[in-house]
């Protein structure tokens, strides 16, 4: 059986059942019951997912630097969340509900479109993430990449093991059919980027540029609307960046992936994640990440990155303009288009507000990722907490009452449910 034979067997439609047993999750809040890659924050781990985006920001990477800084010692990058978690205890979706769902939009395709992201507290070294959350809608739409195709916006709030809000996401999730996506090929004329010594050199001349601002505070009096922020660049995009990002701190998220024995048990516990090869070997269907003929049978032309490695980009290009003492109160980012292997982003953005919030400064900020050919492939909006010289130090954003009750309660909940395992 060929590849593209075995991804046919593989192809399944979106289902009208489905889309309205969808429904019966929206507003259900459960823990989140998964392990992700990292399960406690260490120095090592903060430092290695940094570097695995391509971030050197001492702050992050430099304990000796870090303990010199507001914070006292090192804390993680923003989007920690994605690598960082550990299983939650607690009540689970009703069972009935479970039930009903069961399988739900089972073969279908499913990509991560953007996300909006609050943060509240830092992650430190030592620290400890969990989560609880459930959709909140589903919304059948037409797409020009696939046809007919799902919007899910998934929320999570991370809280860290004393109970602390530390970030609401909310992921904008794509279900689409492959065999709609392949037969469609929109992108499959699309040629592979080349460089020349000359373009390799340009792109060479913006990271020489590149640093994070560091200990001089960037005052929020200083900050004009319509400032420009300076460019950076991701790329061009290899099997390296993708290795790095993975090995870095990303790992294989959820999915439990892994190596040999542990690979087969996965191969046991999800058998549907794992399609054939060209030679007879099952192999997880995420390898469309690094796998161009894998990639190429589902309507792609080429392996392309994660949606969550942008979203680091996007917050790496923030949090080197703000500096030290800043804080990244909110970002909104959309993946437009796909950023195939080979291609390079350049990140580019302005001040388009400027406003006295709950205390502290905070500029909005318009920024987006444009690709070689000059595709706006990730439009994002940011807001920014800046010290000041009138107000002071950036005090951290806090949940709403609500909100803080609730996660004490789901801790709560955890610590009595693992207290009893323990029994």
């Amino acid at each position: 059986m060929t590849q593209t034979q075995e991804a046919q067997d593989f192809d399944h439609a979106i289902k009208d059942e489905d889309i309205e047993k969808a429904q019966l999750l929206i507003g259900v809040d459960a823990p989140i019951s998964i392990n992700e890659h990292h399960q406690q924050a260490g120095v090592d781990t903060i430092r290695q997912f940094a570097i695995g985006y391509g971030d050197d920001n001492p702050l992050y990477v430099d304990p000796d630097y870090a303990a010199g800084t507001r914070w006292g010692g090192p804390i993680a990058p923003p989007m920690i969340h994605s690598s960082l978690s550990k299983k939650m205890l607690g009540d689970p979706i009703p069972e009935d509900i479970r039930k009903a769902t069961r399988g739900l939009f089972s073969g279908v395709h499913v990509f991560v479109s953007g996300q909006d992201t609050e943060w509240f507290a830092p992650v430190r070294p030592g620290d400890e993430l969990y989560g609880f959350g459930g959709m909140e809608s589903t919304e059948l739409k037409t797409s020009e990449y696939a046809g007919r195709s799902v919007i899910r916006v998934r929320r999570a709030v991370r809280i860290n093991q004393r109970a602390e809000v530390v970030a609401i996401e909310r992921t904008i999730l794509i279900v689409t059919e492959r065999k709609k996506s392949r037969e469609r090929g929109k992108y499959m004329d699309l040629e592979p980027a080349t460089y020349t010594d000359e373009q390799i050199a340009e792109i060479d001349e913006i990271y020489a540029a590149e640093g994070p601002r560091g200990a001089e505070p960037r005052w929020w009096e200083d900050v004009a609307v319509g400032e420009a922020l300076p460019k950076m660049v991701k790329g061009p995009l290899t099997l390296t960046d993708m290795i790095c990002f993975h090995a870095g701190g990303y790992g294989f998220g959820p999915y439990g992936i892994g190596g040999a024995r542990v690979g087969y048990k996965n191969r046991q516990r999800v058998p549907k994640f794992y399609i054939k090869n060209a030679a007879g070997i099952p192999d997880v269907a995420q390898r469309l990440h690094w796998e161009n003929e894998w990639s190429q049978s589902i309507g792609n032309p080429m392996a392309y990155d994660y949606g969550v490695m942008r979203e680091c980009w996007l917050t790496h290009y923030l949090t080197d303009w703000m500096g030290d003492d800043g804080w990244l109160v909110r970002q909104h980012d959309e993946m437009r288009k796909f950023n195939f292997i080979g291609d390079t982003q350049v990140l580019t953005g302005e001040v388009v507000g400027k406003r006295v919030d709950n205390g502290n400064g905070v500029v909005d900020v318009e920024f987006r990722a444009t690709s070689q050919r000059g595709e706006v492939t990730a439009p994002a909006t940011a807001t920014i907490a800046l010290p000041s010289k009138e107000f002071g130090a950036v005090v951290l954003p806090q949940p709403d009452r609500e909100l803080r009750r609730k996660a004490a309660a789901m801790m709560a909940r955890h610590n009595e449910l693992a207290h009893g395992q323990k029994r």
